[in-house]
This record gives C-alpha cells, structure tokens and sequence, in this order.
C-alpha cells in the first residue's frame, strides 16, 4: 500500500517541498549533527541552534528546543534520505493525509493570542479551511505562530489571507472594553476567551459551516461548546491542536491581528511596548502610570494582571483559586 501511494505521489506531485518543519528528540538531535558531520556538510553558526549544516541546496537547522527546520530545494531529498532512513525511522513525508486525514477535511480551527500579555487584547481567531487550502499552506511552511518571527508572521498571515475560498474571522475588544468584560465574566479570563471563540466561530459559521472544528484546548470546561450548541456543528478541545494546519493558520492570524493593535498601543503610548508580562513590561507600565495616571492604565493594560498592580505600586489582590464546578451554576 505504501509504495503504491509513493508511486502516485510521484506522479501526481508538481511541485516539490522546499521547507519540512519536524520536532525531534534530543537524542535525534545529537545523532543528525553526527550524521551531517560524518557526511562532511559544512557546518554554520545559528542563534539557539545545536547544529546548523548547509548541504547541496538544502539548509538544515537543529534548534536547541528539538525544532528541526529544513528549507531549499533539496528538502525532500534530505528528508526523504536521510532524515527518515537514519535518524527518525519514520516515513512520513508525502504521506500526510494517510497519517492526519483529518487534516484534509473542511473544519474549522481555532486558536488565540495575547493572554499572556499584560499590554494589548485578547486576539480570537477562527479559519475555516478545506484540503487543498491545507496542502498549499504546508507547502508554505505555515505552522503554529509560537515557532515563528514576527516577520515571518505577517508574511504567512497575508498568504492565508489570500488563500481562496478561505473563511477567516477575529474578535477582540479594546482594552477598555477587554477590561470591562473580565469584570462581568465574573474576573474569569476562560469565560471571556470562550466568548470570544464563540463571536469569531459563529461570524466564520454564518459564511461557511463544516461538520466540526477544532480548538486548542485552554480549559477542560465545554464552555466554547455552548455557543453554538445550536448549530449542527461539533467542536472539538485538544492540547497541542496547532498541529492541525488550520489551527496553525488560526495562531498565524490571532497573532498577527494581535501584532497589529501593539502597533496602534504603542503610536497612543508613544512608546515601544514589550511583550509578556515580565520586568520589561512592568517597567514601560510604571512609566505609563506615571505619565499618564491610574485612570488611564486600563486603556493599555490587562489590569487584573499581577504586573499592572506592581507597576502602578499597589499589591495585588489574593484571587480566589478557580473551581470547576462554578461553571454549572
């Protein structure tokens, strides 16, 4: 069965792979860098990589996070030759749709951005996608938004865009209204980004409705579900959903929109504004308390977070620890 699907694979294929995304163990990354080193491809120095090789039309970078990325025009012919065969034992180039054909059927993906951000919103995006729009994107190297650049971001982002027939919708609030929400969800950040999800899955339903979708999963409560239990529509919640091509297309967007409201923050702020929440974020909030006064930090700020209490010299309230079953009152 296998090479009957290689041979139509051969004569079907137009255009080969020019990227392969992979994510490796340690030990797979240590044996490759032998591998390549032992085959004599000259070796290069890249940030946070273990090994970085260049080889005839091919470019291979082993992250220190196990993130394996190839890219060139002999991507397949590594891949095919010697990633496969000598490090992971695993054939599975070319045979996606045989491994994830899931992957390949219209739904919809969900993912979100800038939770974890004390500056700028809480970005929902839903993608709605068929099989064809998921072989161009892989062929495009499109992955989970968190394993690329910014830079990067944007580019994909404008390429998912221009994908025909693809549905795309965001939902996101200012920041006076995002702050205003978490207060009538009930200081429930879950119930507000399931809120969201529901805002962006139902405009994205309304143009075009799959059988199911998919969503990275963010709490074991069904609280997306409720929004469109009225629809024939089934959602499902799984951890590591972006690997799902459509969901990857969903982080790419929620974290471009995201990206592009930073840049509106920080024209208002006059200023550049970190990501995160840690000390470089609360040191640019101290300085726009200080500039600007307590009752205008909730237009820059998620003000539940510990850091915009610190930042303006308060302490931070002792918050309750969330229970399940709250949700079924």
């Amino acid at each position: 069965m296998m090479a009957s699907l290689a041979q139509n694979k051969d004569n079907d294929s137009t255009k080969k792979k020019s990227m392969y995304n992979l994510k490796l163990t340690s030990e797979q990354v240590d044996k490759l860098g032998k591998v390549l080193h032992a085959l004599g491809w000259p070796k290069r120095e890249v940030k946070y990589a273990r090994h970085a090789f260049d080889g005839d039309g091919v470019k291979v970078v082993a992250y220190e996070s196990g993130k394996l990325v190839v890219q060139g025009k002999g991507t397949e012919d590594f891949v095919t030759h010697i990633l496969e065969p000598k490090i992971t034992g695993e054939f599975l180039l070319g045979y996606e749709e045989v491994n994830n054909p899931d992957w390949f059927e219209p739904h919809a993906g969900l993912d979100e951005s800038g939770k974890g951000d004390l500056f700028g919103p809480v970005v929902s995006a839903c993608v709605i996608a068929d099989g064809d729009m998921v072989k161009f994107w892989m062929e495009k190297g499109i992955r989970d938004s968190k394993t690329i650049t910014d830079g990067a971001i944007m580019k994909m982002a404008k390429q998912i865009a221009m994908t025909r027939g693809v549905v795309i919708k965001t939902a996101f609030t200012s920041m006076v209204k995002y702050n205003e929400l978490y207060l009538k969800f009930g200081e429930n950040l879950n119930k507000l980004l399931a809120w969201l999800h529901g805002k962006a899955l139902n405009d994205a339903l309304d143009l075009r409705e799959p059988k199911w979708g998919l969503l990275d999963q963010f709490t074991k409560q069904p609280l997306v579900q409720k929004y469109v239990e009225d629809r024939n529509f089934e959602l499902q919640m799984r951890t590591k959903a972006e690997s799902d091509p459509v969901v990857a297309a969903a982080s790419i967007i929620a974290r471009a929109t995201w990206l592009q409201q930073m840049k509106k923050l920080e024209k208002f702020a006059g200023c550049t504004i970190p990501k995160g929440s840690g000390a470089q974020a609360k040191e640019v909030a101290s300085e726009l308390f200080s500039r600007f006064g307590e009752a205008k930090m909730n237009e820059f700020c998620k003000m539940h977070f510990k850091t915009a209490y610190e930042a303006m010299g308060k302490i931070p309230p002792v918050r309750k620890a969330w229970n399940p079953k709250w949700e079924k009152k």
